[in-house]
């Protein structure tokens, strides 16, 4: 039997396609072959131009502190999720960050409206849930070109260290859809604690039941320690959020509600600007205990990256496009971040942490 010649040139020619193909995939997707595409290099790119690199500590919500606890189910989530996490009776470990927007390590508390809190479910079958929330039931944009658009407007003014605000006048007046946001920011007072605060997870996301339903659900946690607005006394203390925590936790845990809020049909899933009517349905699937708070230079959430698209099974992402983007950032950021720490470029820093942020 006579075998079929072989066409070596042929063979290398697809070889090298393939190979070709591949690197070109790469190329596209890392923005070098569409400099005009938004990527998440130029997302965090932007971050560092405009706040700087500070070496080791994340992009955005720089400044921050771990927390560990646990969240005991008390079953009430099955009712729209098959996750292992809402079964009755069900308590899952929590490595959490509690923290605020920007990328300055050493900003003080007071200098943002918004806190947020980050957490990392560790559920019983090996599989992790995580979530990034803030303090907003609203986030300011819809989509990963707004919130470029966004960071590019709030550039500081070498002259003045802050943003010009005739560019962000301007940016608001192109996006009309960022008036929920800053209608909510301005008439809501910062709250004096991270244990009296609320946070959001903003994004829609969808949950499956043990019988195969799909649900489009947001969640929150609302805490069982009653809200009270910023002081003056604390607007001059930089670090306030963190000392509070401290004095708090030395009296015992403290506890939030975790609330699913389920969407009817219509409501948006994929616009994190819009809120949901108050009268969807809320289950209160079960108590978030904190009970232990350190400094993130040595604390478990150091090395978390809180990707909100790492979900367990009976909970995937919807079709809001800030997920996808977010999650691409938070990478970028991980990577340069743990880079810094492996490399020695952040030792310094861990050495001798500002003396304004103990809690770095």
């Amino acid at each position: 039997m006579t075998r079929p010649t072989i066409c070596v040139p042929c063979r290398l020619a697809a070889i090298a396609a393939a190979v070709g193909c591949a690197a070109a995939a790469f190329a596209w997707t890392a923005g070098w072959l569409t400099p005009e595409r938004l990527t998440a290099p130029h997302i965090i790119n932007t971050f560092e131009r405009n706040y700087g690199v500070h070496p080791g500590y994340r992009r955005n919500h720089a400044k921050g502190l771990c927390v560990e606890g646990w969240f005991d189910s008390n079953g009430n989530g099955t009712d729209v999720s098959r996750a292992a996490v809402f079964a009755p009776q069900q308590r899952t470990p929590v490595i959490g960050r509690f923290a605020i927007p920007g990328s300055n390590p050493s900003a003080p508390d007071a200098s943002v409206p918004v806190r947020s809190l980050a957490l990392l479910f560790r559920l019983s079958d090996g599989e992790q849930w995580r979530t990034g929330m803030n303090s907003t039931p609203v986030f300011a944009v819809h989509t990963p070109q707004q919130f470029y658009a966004q960071l590019v407007a709030s550039k500081p003014d070498p002259a003045t260290g802050k943003p010009d605000p005739q560019k962000l006048a301007a940016f608001f007046r192109a996006n009309p859809d960022t008036q929920p946001f800053r209608q909510w920011v301005s008439t809501h007072p910062q709250s004096s604690s991270f244990a009296n605060t609320a946070f959001y997870g903003i994004n829609a996301f969808i949950a499956t039941d043990a019988a195969g339903a799909t649900h489009a659900v947001r969640w929150q946690v609302v805490p069982d320690t009653p809200f009270e607005a910023e002081t003056a006394a604390q607007k001059t203390q930089p670090d306030f959020l963190a000392n509070d925590l401290d004095t708090r936790l030395a009296a015992g845990p403290l506890r939030w509600h975790l609330i699913l809020t389920v969407a009817a049909p219509g409501d948006p899933t994929d616009d994190a600007t819009q809120q949901w009517p108050d009268t969807r349905e809320r289950i209160d699937a079960g108590t978030l205990v904190l009970q232990q708070a350190s400094p993130q230079s040595e604390g478990q959430c150091r090395d978390v990256n809180y990707d909100p698209t790492v979900l367990p099974d009976g909970l995937k992402p919807s079709d809001d496009p800030l997920l996808a983007a977010r999650s691409a950032a938070y990478a970028v950021s991980f990577n340069r971040r743990t880079r810094e720490e492996a490399t020695g470029a952040a030792q310094a820093m861990h050495a001798a942490p500002s003396p304004g942020d103990p809690h770095r």
